[in-house]
């Protein structure tokens, strides 16, 4: 399994590198066209990951809830988020995985169900589930680069 979360992992810390320099305003700020901004799509990939690998295991999320509900699919930004929230963000975004790690170890996700992604993918195992975090935080990374083109001048 180790080979499986670094894989979402890495890309991860690219990201993080990647928006590094960017002010708290560039990383709030919505482009016209866009319904969301980059540290929404930070949020939403740890949101995304605690409900995939432990709310639909039965297994209470890691986080505070307020990183989790606000950020859940179908959502978008409601407020400007300060940079104390940010550096937290960014924090989770890789505490979340290294808590993944450890919970995976301990064997706490015995209770999977199977279910149906929106994109069709049969969910029915914590297994099948981290295979599947790479494809959606790809989704959310190349609108990050998106955004990041439109916010940095």
């Amino acid at each position: 399994m180790l080979k499986s979360i670094e894989i979402v992992r890495k890309p991860r810390e690219f990201i993080l590198e990647r928006i590094k320099d960017l002010s708290v305003d560039q990383l709030n700020h919505i482009p016209s066209g866009f319904n969301n901004n980059i540290i929404w799509n930070l949020a939403h990939m740890i949101s995304a990951q605690q409900g995939i690998c432990y709310t639909r295991a039965g297994v209470p999320i890691i986080t505070d809830d307020k990183y989790y509900t606000p950020y859940r699919p179908d959502t978008k930004p409601d407020g400007f988020i300060d940079a104390d929230e940010v550096t937290i963000i960014k924090d989770l975004f890789l505490s979340t995985i290294d808590q993944l790690e450890v919970d995976l170890n301990k064997g706490i996700f015995t209770n999977y169900p199977t279910w149906n992604t929106r994109y069709g993918v049969v969910m029915d195992s914590i297994e099948t589930a981290i295979a599947f975090l790479p494809f959606h935080e790809g989704l959310h990374s190349g609108c990050i680069t998106a955004l990041m083109k439109l916010v940095v001048l």
